[in-house]
């Protein structure tokens, strides 16, 4: 257990979080192979985003190099991860620091 002093001076107790436990991010990629709708299409499909969403997310995958799509738990990103990655678009997990 780590212990945090806040601004008032008392001392709290919090639990050490494992990897399921913690904020993930869901990042995609840029690539020069996959079309706009095809990223917008995985991302309504496998993420459950609105189709503006997912456009919206594909201009920023297209003009940052990657972006955090969804964000949530290791247990809930990682199949959508590997949904995307099997539909040819690089996407990867990270933990939020």
């Amino acid at each position: 257990m780590a212990k945090h002093e806040f601004e008032t001076g008392t001392v709290h107790d919090t639990d050490t979080l494992t990897l399921e436990d913690q904020g993930c991010s869901l990042i995609v990629w840029n690539d020069e192979v996959n079309t706009f709708e095809w990223v917008i299409e995985t991302l309504v499909q496998v993420c459950g985003h609105t189709h503006e969403q997912a456009e919206q997310c594909s201009y920023f995958i297209h003009y940052k190099g990657k972006y955090a799509v969804k964000q949530g738990s290791y247990e809930e990103l990682k199949p959508m991860c590997d949904a995307i990655t099997e539909r040819g678009i690089g996407a990867t997990v990270e933990v939020v620091a």
